[in-house]
């Protein structure tokens, strides 16, 4: 098994990572800004319907960016 290929697929996943990560937290501030609300402050009084949403945005960009990251490595 060359060592080569692996070390190549594992620091595109790390990179796919840092990328996903940073467009969670992009995603997250659009959120924020396109509401007329406080996402954060919301969240901390335990406002439930908020944290769904923002779970499902969570979930959403890491899905996409999950499947893209599998694609590009085969």
């Amino acid at each position: 098994m060359d060592f080569t290929i692996i070390l190549i697929n594992f620091t595109y996943a790390i990179i796919g990572s840092f990328v996903a990560i940073f467009m969670m937290v992009i995603g997250y501030k659009m959120f924020d800004k396109i509401t007329p609300f406080d996402t954060a402050k919301e969240l901390q009084s335990g406002n439930l319907a908020v944290g769904v949403v923002v779970a499902g945005i969570f979930i959403g960009l890491g899905l996409t960016f999950g499947l893209v990251m599998g694609m590009g490595l085969n």
